[in-house]
C-alpha cells in the first residue's frame, strides 16, 4: 500500500543523502519563507490569526514568530499563515498542478521545535514534505478534478511532520491515512471572487496535520488504504498512479522556484518582461494604450481572465495579486511589484484600475506547450503615439534555469524583513539559516521570537539598513 511506502520512505530518508545543491536550494527557500513570514507580520488577516491563536492559548512549547510560545498545531497555523499571506513565497511547478512547499514550513517546524530537533533534522524532515508535495503534483494533480493542491499537501505535512517527530513506520502510515483522508479541500478556495482564505487554506492544513500526526504518535490508527482503497484517493479524486518511493530522493527542492516579485507566479515572467521594456524605453505608463499578453494555458485560466474567474473586477490584495492586469499595470506605474503594490488605497487608485482594462491577456498553444519546463510569454505594448515596444520570455530571475543565489536570497530577507527586526536580529538570523546543518532548532526559533510586529527604534533612525 502506498500510505506504507511513503512511510518507509520517510523514515530512510538521510540528510547525508542530499546533494550540496540541494542542501544549498534547501536553505535558500527556508530564508526566503521566514522574509516573507516576517514581512507579514501585523497586516490585519495575519493580526486576526494571531489574536485568534493567543486568545484560545496552549501549552508554551513551541514559538511564534515574533512572539511567545503556545502548542505545536497552533503555531503551525499561525507561522504558515505569515509564509503564505504576502503569496511571495516560493513554487512547484507540474503540468497539471501548482503548490507552494514552502508552505510545509511552520508545521515541519513547530514539530522539530517540539522534538527537539537538530537543523540538520529539520531540513531533512523539510525536504521530506518537499518531495512528497512536488512528486504527487506531479503523478496525481488534482486541480482540474475541481480540489484545491492543499489535498496533495495533506500527505506533505504529514510526512514532514511524522519525520520532525520521529515517528515509526507504523505511525507515520497512519498520520498519512489520517491525514490524507480527513482534509480534501475545494478548488473554489482560488476561483470567481477570491477571499482570505485562498492564503489560509494551507495554514489550516498545517493545522490540523500536525494535530492528527501527534494523534497518530499517541497510537490513533487511521484507513491504511487511503490511496488504493474503496473510495479512496485514487477511486475519488485523483485517478490510478504509481510513484516507487524506494527510488525516490530528496531532490525535488532544486526544481521549485522562487518569486521575484510578490505576485502569483505564473505571472512572474511577464512581469519582469514588462519592467525590461518599461527600463529599457522608458516610456510613462500613461501613454499605454494597449497591452497584449499571450501566455500559457495554466497562467490564463488562474490569472488572465480564464475558467477560474474574471480578473478585471479588483477590489482587495487577493484579487490583486491573482489578476495578471492588476499586475501588469501596476507594474508599468509603479516599476515594482511589492507588499506596498497591495494596499488598500493603491488598488482603489484610478491610475491602475484605468490601466489595468487596457490589459489583454489570452491563451496560445506553442506557449502552453512549453510549459512547465518553461514560463514563456509574450508581452506587446503600444502607446498613444503608435509605438510598439514587444518582447518574448522563456523564464525568470528565480526560475530553475535561473536559480537565485545566497546572496539574492538574502537581499529579498533583508527587504521583507527590514521593518521588523534589527539590524543584529537579521544578520543573526541569516547566519543562523546558513549554518543550520551544524546547531539546534532552538537557536532560529529563539531567535524568531525576537521579531516585532512594530517598527524597532533602529529601523525608525537607520532605516534598516
Amino acid at each position: 500500500m502506498m500510505s506504507r511506502q511513503i512511510a518507509d520512505f520517510v523514515v530512510k530518508a538521510a540528510y547525508d543523502s542530499m546533494s550540496g545543491v540541494a542542501r544549498e536550494q534547501l536553505k535558500i527557500r527556508v530564508l526566503d519563507a521566514l522574509g516573507c513570514a516576517i514581512g507579514a507580520l501585523g497586516s490585519s488577516v495575519t493580526q486576526a490569526i494571531y489574536e485568534h491563536v493567543r486568545e484560545f492559548g496552549g501549552s508554551p512549547l513551541c514559538s511564534l514568530i515574533g512572539d511567545v510560545k503556545t502548542s505545536p498545531d497552533r503555531a503551525a497555523f499561525y507561522n504558515s499563515a505569515l509564509v503564505r499571506y504576502l503569496d511571495f513565497n516560493d513554487s512547484y511547478l507540474a503540468k497539471g498542478e501548482t503548490c507552494h512547499p514552502s508552505d510545509n514550513l511552520g508545521a515541519v517546524l513547530a514539530a522539530s521545535e517540539y522534538a527537539d530537533r537538530t537543523g540538520e533534522e529539520f531540513l531533512t524532515a523539510l525536504a521530506v514534505a518537499y518531495q512528497v508535495q512536488c512528486r504527487l503534483s506531479d503523478a496525481a494533480p488534482v486541480r482540474d478534478k475541481g480540489f484545491d493542491h492543499t489535498t496533495q499537501g495533506s500527505y506533505a505535512l504529514a510526512a514532514g511532520v511524522s519525520k520532525a517527530l520521529g515517528l515509526n513506520a507504523d505511525q507515520t502510515a497512519n498520520a498519512l491515512a489520517i491525514c490524507g483522508t480527513a482534509f480534501n479541500a475545494l478548488r473554489v478556495t482560488r476561483t470567481g471572487t477570491l477571499s482570505n482564505w485562498k492564503g489560509l487554506a494551507y495554514p489550516n492544513t498545517a493545522f490540523c496535520t500536525t494535530h492528527a500526526a501527534f494523534l497518530a504518535m499517541r497510537g490513533i490508527t487511521g484507513p491504511i488504504e487511503v490511496f488504493e482503497g474503496n473510495k479512496g484517493f485514487m477511486d475519488t479524486i485523483s485517478g490510478p498512479f504509481q510513484i516507487d518511493w524506494s527510488k525516490e530522493d530528496l531532490e525535488r527542492v532544486t526544481c521549485t522556484i522562487v518569486k521575484r516579485y510578490n505576485a502569483e507566479i505564473h505571472s512572474q515572467s511577464a512581469i519582469e518582461g514588462v519592467l525590461e521594456l518599461r527600463n529599457r524605453y522608458g516610456f510613462p505608463a500613461s501613454d499605454v494604450e494597449r497591452v497584449d499578453i499571450e501566455i500559457f494555458d495554466v497562467a490564463f485560466r488562474i490569472i488572465g481572465g480564464g475558467e477560474e474567474g474574471d480578473k478585471s473586477v479588483v477590489r482587495t490584495k487577493e484579487q490583486a495579486d491573482h489578476s495578471l492586469p492588476y499586475l501588469i499595470a501596476v507594474a508599468l506605474l509603479d516599476g515594482e511589484v511589492l507588499p506596498e503594490q497591495y494596499g488598500a488605497e493603491r488598488i482603489a487608485a484610478s491610475d491602475v484600475q484605468t490601466l489595468l482594462r487596457k490589459v489583454h491577456v489570452k491563451s496560445a498553444k506553442d506557449l502552453s506547450d512549453r510549459f512547465p519546463g518553461e514560463l514563456p510569454c509574450r508581452v506587446r505594448i503600444r502607446l498613444s503615439d503608435t509605438r510598439e515596444f514587444a518582447v518574448e520570455k522563456n523564464d525568470y530571475q528565480g526560475f530553475v534555469s535561473r536559480p537565485i543565489d545566497w546572496q539574492q536570497a538574502v537581499g529579498k530577507f533583508e527587504r521583507l524583513a527590514e521593518g521588523h527586526t534589527t539590524r543584529s536580529v537579521r544578520s543573526w538570523i541569516v547566519e543562523t539559516v546558513a549554518g543550520l546543518d551544524r546547531t539546534r532548532i532552538q537557536k532560529l526559533t529563539d531567535l524568531l521570537r525576537e521579531v516585532t510586529t512594530t517598527i524597532p527604534t533602529e529601523v525608525l533612525q537607520y532605516g534598516g539598513k
